[in-house]
C-alpha cells in the first residue's frame, strides 16, 4: 500500500471536519490554510533565491525603512520649526510686559 492519503481518506477527513467545525467556519479555515501555504512557499522561494540577486535589488523592507527615515526627518524638522515659533512667541510677551511693569512703578 502506498503511504499518504487516498480519495476515500480525504472524504472521511472532510466529513469529520464539517461535523466538528460546521459549514460556516469550514470555508474560513480553508482560506486561512491556503494563505498560510502560499506564504510558506513564498518564504521558501526567498530563501532559495541566490544571494547576489537579493543584494542588487532593494527589497521592499529597505524601501519601507527609507520611507520611515524620510518621515522621521520631516517630523524632526517640523518640531524644530514649532519650537522656534514657540520661543519667538514666548519672547514677544516678555518684551511687551517690561514697559507695563515700569509704568506701574
Amino acid at each position: 500500500m502506498i503511504p499518504g492519503f487516498h480519495g476515500l481518506d480525504l472524504i472521511v477527513i472532510l466529513v469529520i471536519a464539517l461535523l466538528i467545525f460546521g459549514p460556516k467556519k469550514l470555508p474560513e479555515m480553508g482560506s486561512a490554510i491556503g494563505k498560510s501555504i502560499k506564504e510558506f512557499q513564498k518564504g521558501m522561494k526567498e530563501l532559495s533565491a541566490p544571494k547576489e540577486e537579493k543584494e542588487e535589488t532593494p527589497s521592499s523592507t529597505q524601501r519601507s525603512l527609507d520611507a520611515i527615515e524620510r518621515e522621521i526627518a520631516a517630523k524632526k524638522a517640523e518640531m524644530a520649526a514649532r519650537e522656534k515659533e514657540q520661543t519667538e512667541v514666548e519672547a514677544e510677551p516678555k518684551a511687551g510686559a517690561e514697559p507695563k511693569a515700569s509704568k506701574a512703578e
